[in-house]
């Protein structure tokens, strides 16, 4: 559009009468814009009374080819005393509330926590900022669990961590054909075997994995073979790291829990021993959940019987400490809904240490030489994550001790293992029977580069 004199109402009005239907369109939004500010000021559109104003209004609808309302916008900006031109792009969005450093700090927390549940985390979120003081995490305390897992799906997140969910254990039945019924007290376990694998034939370490029903506090062993000799010392000294009284002890239908040896050692110690129903797969289902915290840090790959000591040490030592102090669980809260049905839903995270000290009368389940005040010292001692880096320091250091052996990569490895899955044909045998490994043809490496673990299910 060329810039024109200044023409007169009555020109005006006989070039809308004899233009008829032709029509006139701009080059660019910016030349439009332009022509538009100066014919307004030309004709002192803001002057003119009512009857003039809409000959210039057609005027400028029939040149520039915009609608009725957008040059009404176009002259409602003039009369407002600004420039008609063309606005800048600026695109909407929601004011950034997380920054880049939180991201981090969120990525760091669950790389040491090996990324818990978004309620746990949130909960070690709270703690770390409330309990612990560090102001770090001031802004992420208050995080809602959806938007958690939102900033774990951002770019920014992933490129400093890169999340895996571990193959869930293959369950095992176990027990005295009836559930315990501990009322709401401490000391009723649940207990399972873990098996780490084979390899060209020679069997791995077993874990031994001891659950309290009420607190879920966890200790953790390991032993060579799963025979008396191994199993009862394990046992006693398991027993021993509880801080409460121990009543119960249920267990699957297998022979390792299910003989004379393992119940004269229940008889002595004055504790009751149960055992799984048939066609009750839940009856053990808290033990055989829990063992997914053993996969988590151990993986599935073959270890050498030889380091059997040397894991039980990690274990006392770094591993049930992290876990009963530092490690967030859900405590199951029964829903009955109108209709009878019960549905457990998960409202509360806690420590095992925080529901055993929410009990009521607390101080009549521990054993004599264990006080409240002792726990709750152990657990202020250190901060949830710099508890979780000096255990993933400890097991760092324990795997590389694997690898001195004749281990090689078959080792479960920490840290950046990339996109790699171990493939190994193995098979394990109980007392003459032959039976499959859960997952033993497809074993994963331990660390936050594993994604798609694939395992196979034991029938």
């Amino acid at each position: 559009m060329q810039a024109s004199e200044r023409l007169s109402l009555e020109q005006i009005q006989a070039f809308l009468e004899g233009s008829g239907e032709v029509g006139f369109k701009g080059q660019n939004r910016e030349e439009v814009y332009h022509w538009v500010d100066q014919t307004l000021r030309q004709q002192r559109y803001e002057e003119m009374k009512r009857s003039e104003r809409g000959f210039v209004r057609r005027y400028v609808e029939k040149m520039t080819g915009l609608s009725r309302a957008q040059t009404t916008r176009l002259i409602t900006v003039y009369l407002s005393g600004d420039e008609v031109k063309p606005q800048p792009y600026r695109r909407r969005r929601f004011a950034l509330r997380y920054t880049r450093e939180d991201i981090a700090l969120l990525a760091s927390l669950d790389s040491a926590h090996q990324t818990l549940s978004g309620p746990a985390t949130k909960k070690l979120l709270q703690r770390a900022c409330y309990n612990f003081g560090d102001s770090r995490y001031q802004n992420l305390a208050g995080i809602s669990v959806a938007q958690l897992y939102r900033l774990r799906a951002s770019r920014a997140y992933r490129e400093r961590r890169i999340k895996y969910q571990a193959t869930r254990p293959t369950p095992v039945s176990i027990g005295e054909r009836r559930k315990p019924e501990p009322r709401g007290r401490p000391g009723y376990l649940r207990i399972d075997t873990v098996h780490q694998g084979d390899q060209d034939g020679v069997k791995g370490v077993y874990h031994i994995n001891a659950v309290d029903e009420v607190t879920q506090w966890e200790i953790v062993g390991s032993v060579e073979q799963i025979s008396e000799a191994f199993l009862l010392p394990m046992l006693e000294s398991m027993l021993a790291q509880f801080p409460f009284q121990i009543r119960g002890f249920h267990s699957d239908n297998g022979s390792e829990y299910i003989n004379h040896l393992v119940a004269e050692l229940l008889h002595k110690l004055l504790i009751e021993q149960t055992k799984s129903r048939p066609r009750h797969s839940n009856d053990n289902g808290l033990a055989e959940s829990k063992n997914a915290v053993l996969r988590k840090h151990m993986g599935y790959t073959h270890i050498a019987t030889a380091h059997a000591q040397a894991i039980t040490d990690f274990y006392r030592e770094h591993l049930n400490p992290y876990l009963n102090f530092h490690r967030p669980c859900g405590v199951p809260e029964l829903v009955v809904n109108a209709k009878g049905k019960e549905k457990r839903v998960y409202r509360w995270y806690a420590t095992p240490w925080e529901i055993l000290r929410q009990l009521p009368d607390v101080a009549r389940h521990l054993k004599a030489e264990v006080t409240i005040a002792m726990l709750d010292k152990q657990a202020q001692a250190k901060s949830d994550t710099r508890a979780a880096e000096e255990m993933q320091e400890a097991k760092c250091k324990l795997f590389e001790s694997f690898q001195g052996g004749n281990q090689g990569a078959r080792l479960p490895l920490v840290g950046n293992a990339g996109n790699a899955i171990l493939r190994t044909k193995t098979k394990t045998s109980f007392e003459g029977k032959p039976r499959r490994s859960g997952g033993a043809d497809r074993l994963p490496l331990v660390g936050i580069g594993t994604q798609n673990l694939n395992q196979e299910r034991r029938p």
